[in-house]
C-alpha cells in the first residue's frame, strides 16, 4: 500500500485529496496546523476506508517547517511514495496596503517549504526509481495579478519549479505535476480578504475541490507535467494572454481586480 503525504490538509483542496486517495487505498500522512480537524478528519478516513493516517501538526510559516516534518516522517519509518505540497494562501489589496509579515509569510508558505519538502523527499523518490510530486499552483502563474502581486509570482514560481523538475525526472520513475486550478470552493477568499461583493467570489463560477483532486490524479496517471483545471473558461485565460501586449494585459487585469 502506498502512502501520501498531504499540507494543508485540513481543508479545501488538501482535505479532498486526502479524502480521495483514501478511498483508493491510500494510507496518509495529513499535515495542517489544526490539529483538531486533522485528527477528526484522520480517525473518520481510517474508520470508513481502514487506511493508515498519521498527523503532524505543523505550522508550515516558520522557517525550517519542511526539515521538521521530513525528521518526523523519518523517526516513524514511514516511505512518502506521493507527496502534496498544497498548503497556500492569498492576500488581497494593494501591496503597500497590506501588511509585510503576511507577504514573506506567503513567500515561506507557498514557495520555501514547498520547494524544502521537495528537496527532501525527491532524492528518497529517485532512489527507489518510483515515486511522485503534485505541486498545487494556480491560474493566477500564468500572468501578473495586480492587487495580488505577490500570491500570483509565488504561484508563477511554483509553476516554473515543477514544469522543470517534470523534464528532469521524466527517466528518473518520479512524476513531477503542477496542479493550476481556477476559482475553487474553500476558504482561500476570506483569508485573502476579498469583498464579499468581488465578482470572482461567485459560487456559481467555483469549481468543486473534488473536481480540481480527481482531474489532477488523471493527469498525474498521465504522466503530464502541467493541468489547468476547471473547463474551457480557463484554458482561455492562461493562454489568450501569450498573445496580448504585457502592458495591456496588466493593465486590463488592473481594473478587473481593483476594488
Amino acid at each position: 500500500m502506498s502512502t501520501a503525504l498531504v499540507t494543508g490538509a485540513s481543508s479545501g483542496i488538501g482535505e479532498s485529496f486526502a479524502r480521495e486517495l483514501a478511498s483508493l487505498n491510500t494510507d496518509l500522512i495529513l499535515v495542517a496546523r489544526s490539529q483538531d480537524k486533522l485528527e477528526q478528519l484522520a480517525q473518520e478516513l481510517s474508520s470508513k476506508y481502514q487506511v493508515k493516517t498519521e498527523v503532524i501538526v505543523k505550522d508550515l510559516t516558520e522557517p525550517a517547517a519542511g526539515q521538521a516534518i521530513f525528521d518526523q516522517v523519518q523517526a516513524q519509518g514511514l516511505t512518502v511514495d506521493l507527496l502534496i505540497n498544497n498548503a497556500g494562501f492569498g492576500d488581497y489589496g494593494t501591496f503597500c496596503d497590506r501588511p509585510l509579515s503576511k507577504q514573506l509569510a506567503m513567500i515561506q508558505l507557498n514557495m520555501t517549504v514547498l520547494v524544502e519538502l521537495t528537496g527532501l523527499f525527491l532524492p528518497l523518490m529517485q532512489q527507489r526509481g518510483s515515486g511522485g510530486i503534485i505541486n498545487i499552483s494556480s491560474i493566477a502563474g500564468f500572468q501578473p495579478l495586480p492587487y495580488m502581486s505577490v500570491y500570483a509570482a509565488t504561484k508563477a514560481f511554483v509553476l516554473n519549479f515543477s514544469e522543470a523538475l517534470w523534464a528532469e525526472n521524466k527517466d528518473t520513475g518520479v512524476n513531477i505535476l503542477a496542479v493550476c486550478p481556477g476559482p475553487t470552493e474553500s476558504g482561500f477568499w476570506q483569508r485573502a480578504d476579498f469583498p464579499d461583493n468581488f465578482p470572482g467570489t461567485s459560487s456559481s463560477i467555483m469549481s468543486e475541490s473534488e473536481t480540481v483532486v480527481k482531474e489532477a490524479l488523471k493527469a498525474m496517471k498521465k504522466k503530464e507535467s502541467t493541468i489547468v483545471t476547471g473547463g474551457i473558461a480557463n484554458q482561455l485565460l492562461v493562454n489568450v494572454p501569450r498573445f496580448v501586449p504585457r502592458d495591456f494585459l496588466v493593465s486590463a487585469v488592473e481594473k478587473q481586480f481593483k476594488k
